[in-house]
């Protein structure tokens, strides 16, 4: 009887001990959903830097920035516009030896068909993805400028804050072609580095990048980053690609008040850059904040040539103080 009583008192202590630890077990699920619904929500309201390149660039030239904002705990992420990165054409007349005739007349089949709109709709269809997880900073450098404008006049309540890197934001001007024609544009040395073949048939602005020749890496190393080693300016150099749609420069590129307008923007002027000079630059925030006076652009100045700062760290924290 009393090893009986003794089995059901071992019994319903075990049931007991049980049941604290099934509520123990359940307790301790519910505080590590919580927590993980917790770190969700933070992380949504962790804003992303979405980095768009220029032209004839690509998602790597944005490798050095993305890890001097990734170890200070921001989170970046750059995109490669349609004809760049995997989809880049290097036609063999371009490796060594080359064949400058051929590489002259190559077919770009990707770029020579793409229009700014494509680039926009592009970086639009990552934007609304990027967003479902917070906030969206987009930053476009150069001709990136004019893909983040387009993309921002589609989707304006999806983007936090744009960011122009020494970009082109044409508002009044309409394409970026015609900021070369105005007076503040026109001490650009772009038109100074030699371009292989014609675009009228190719459909691409085509440059020789893996050129030995000294004169054409002195007048792009003057246009690009005069203020960088010759080591550094080669490295850069060895990430370009050859081509550009040359629909991109005719384009219309213009923001529209309405939309693009009502999006808080910042402006990083480089100070030393010979590509898209300081005026340039200034002609564009000035009219840029006359379109949309009550949303002016707020403006940092950098000591950086168009390549932007050799060393990514001021750039990066820059940028972070905008978040």
């Amino acid at each position: 009887m009393l090893r009986r009583a003794g089995t059901v008192v071992a019994a319903a202590g075990a049931g007991a001990a049980a049941g604290s630890l099934l509520s123990a077990h359940s307790g301790t699920q519910k505080g590590a959903t919580q927590k993980g619904e917790t770190q969700k929500a933070e992380s949504r309201k962790q804003p992303t830097f979405l980095l768009v390149h220029g032209a004839n660039s690509n998602a790597y030239a944005f490798a050095p920035l993305i890890a001097a904002l990734t170890m200070e705990g921001h989170r970046a992420l750059a995109v490669d516009l349609p004809g760049h990165g995997v989809q880049a054409n290097f036609p063999p007349s371009y490796q060594t030896p080359q064949d400058l005739t051929a590489f002259a007349a190559a077919p770009s089949s990707v770029l020579s068909r793409t229009t700014l709109e494509d680039n926009a709709r592009h970086v639009v269809s990552v934007v609304r993805r990027i967003a479902r997880q917070g906030p969206v900073i987009l930053v476009g450098h150069s001709m990136g400028g004019a893909t983040i404008t387009r993309a921002a006049n589609q989707v304006p309540d999806a983007i936090a804050r744009l960011v122009y890197l020494s970009a082109f934001c044409c508002v009044r001007i309409r394409t970026v072609l015609d900021c070369f024609l105005v007076p503040e544009g026109r001490t650009t040395l772009l038109p100074t580095i030699p371009s292989v073949g014609n675009p009228e048939r190719t459909g691409v602005l085509r440059n020789n990048w893996r050129s030995a020749d000294a004169g054409f890496i002195a007048k792009a190393k003057a246009a690009f980053a005069a203020e960088y080693s010759d080591t550094v300016f080669r490295n850069a150099l060895n990430a370009f690609e050859p081509d550009e749609s040359a629909s991109l420069i005719r384009d219309d590129a213009r923001g529209h008040p309405a939309t693009w307008g009502r999006i808080p923007r910042s402006y990083l002027r480089f100070t030393l850059d010979r590509s898209i000079p300081p005026a340039l630059q200034d002609r564009m925030i000035r009219e840029a904040d006359a379109a949309t006076p009550g949303n002016r652009f707020d403006v940092h100045s950098l000591p950086a040539p168009h390549l932007g700062p050799a060393d990514p760290a001021p750039l990066a924290t820059v940028l972070a103080s905008l978040v």
